[in-house]
């Protein structure tokens, strides 16, 4: 359903592809989802001190499924009907279910993600994560935790990435700054929210 994209080679577990939503349609749902969703931008304790996320995000599933990461209790939104029809759209192409998007709105270069795996126990032993980006492209890094090997490649605009299998587990991931980056991104992750 999906064209696999020639980009350098990713570790197992990680597959970009490019494009799963066309140009137009991505602009449409990125200014929709900018002007729509309930952004928040919510603080976490990082050695003591509390800090707001660099970033701003907002989780929308299923009734009653929260979400913790980083010590914060997410309460979902309900799903608006674009990201259903997306959602829809892909349990059907990976055959997965996925009751749960994590939005994060990076307004421009400055604000970013840290090295961190989703790898939290409602996600399950060997999660299947699509993350699609809609908005300015952004570099994406992804190390090896044991040896410490990068890998790095540019998120565009109405791409996804997919992480599956041992994915979370063997590696970390981030979005670094880019202070030239002047545009914002929007990036969904897509996940199924099992009950451990």
């Amino acid at each position: 359903m999906f064209e696999l994209s020639q980009k350098p080679d990713l570790p197992n577990g990680f597959q970009y592809l490019m494009p799963v939503i066309s140009t137009q349609k991505a602009w449409s749902l990125f200014d929709f989802l900018r002007l729509n969703i309930n952004w928040q931008q919510p603080s976490i304790q990082v050695y003591g001190k509390f800090h707001p996320i660099p970033r701003l995000q907002c989780y929308i599933a299923d009734s009653g499924l929260n979400y913790q990461y980083s010590a914060l209790n997410l309460l979902p939104d309900a799903w608006n009907e674009p990201l259903f029809a997306m959602r829809q759209r892909l349990q059907t192409a990976f055959k997965q279910p996925f009751n749960a998007v994590l939005l994060n709105y990076y307004r421009n270069g400055l604000d970013c993600m840290g090295w961190h795996s989703d790898d939290e126990p409602e996600l399950g032993d060997h999660p299947t994560i699509v993350s699609v980006s809609l908005g300015a492209a952004r570099k994406f890094a992804i190390k090896d935790r044991e040896t410490a090997s990068q890998w790095q490649l540019y998120l565009e605009h109405g791409s996804a990435l997919v992480m599956t299998g041992m994915s979370q587990q063997l590696y970390v991931h981030s979005l670094p700054k880019q202070r030239k980056v002047g545009e914002g991104r929007i990036n969904l992750t897509f996940r199924n929210i099992v009950n451990k």
